[in-house]
């Protein structure tokens, strides 16, 4: 990885912010991904450190939360920044809209849209989660999971149902979703190990759908 001034390089069109420690026990990345529509940043980041190169790198063009929870004051401030479209999920619409326009509704239905970003509803988590898979420059094929399922320590990978607000079966079933799908490099936002990236073939993945899965409780 190459270090930039506030931005790590993970792969030539793909760039990780700062870490961020929004409360005590819960780390999160943004990332920025050089699409062939334009910068789109995924999840987001807390604060402004970032901005001056982000704006280097051309800007952003849209940005993508995963659920509610990356939703903060920092929306208004991108947006008046860069002149980005916000895309959320139609389910947490009320509560995203209160830290920033929200540009594009994400319904619960699976599509790949103009900026070539398939968008997959992984309800489970909260019930908009919603993961995004696109292919990079390389051929790579990046899978943001947000918080539908992250790292927890070394080669162990898991989820949070939220008690109250999240359905075991819904995320079981997103898992299994996503299970079927072939990442090669998948991205959490929150995590609990060190690092929100892992890199994997086919048996990797399997297992890590696996431990998900077995972390889901009833």
């Amino acid at each position: 990885m190459n270090f930039m001034a506030t931005l790590t390089k993970i792969r030539d069109d793909l760039f990780q912010t700062r870490m961020d420690s929004p409360f005590p026990g819960l780390t999160t990345h943004a990332y920025l991904w050089r699409g062939p529509a334009g910068n789109v940043l995924f999840y987001n980041p807390a604060g402004e450190a970032e901005f001056d190169e982000i704006e280097k790198l051309g800007g952003v063009s849209a940005q993508y939360l995963s659920h509610l929870d990356e939703a903060g004051p920092s929306l208004t401030r991108i947006a008046e920044r860069f002149g980005r479209q916000l895309h959320a999920p139609a389910a947490e619409l009320e509560a995203i809209a209160k830290h920033g326009r929200v540009d594009a509704v994400l319904d619960a239905v699976r599509h790949v849209d103009s900026n070539e970003v398939e968008v997959l509803p992984t309800p489970g988590h909260s019930p908009g989660s919603t993961c995004y898979l696109v292919t990079g420059a390389g051929g790579e094929r990046y899978l943001f999971t947000g918080d539908t399922i992250f790292p927890t320590a070394v080669d162990t990978w898991s989820t949070f149902v939220v008690p109250g607000r999240g359905d075991p079966a819904a995320m079981r079933d997103s898992i299994k979703l996503l299970g079927s799908v072939e990442p090669d490099v998948v991205i959490s936002s929150a995590f609990g190990g060190e690092t929100a990236i892992e890199t994997v073939d086919a048996a990797r993945w399997a297992e890590i759908i696996d431990q998900a899965l077995a972390s889901v409780k009833a």
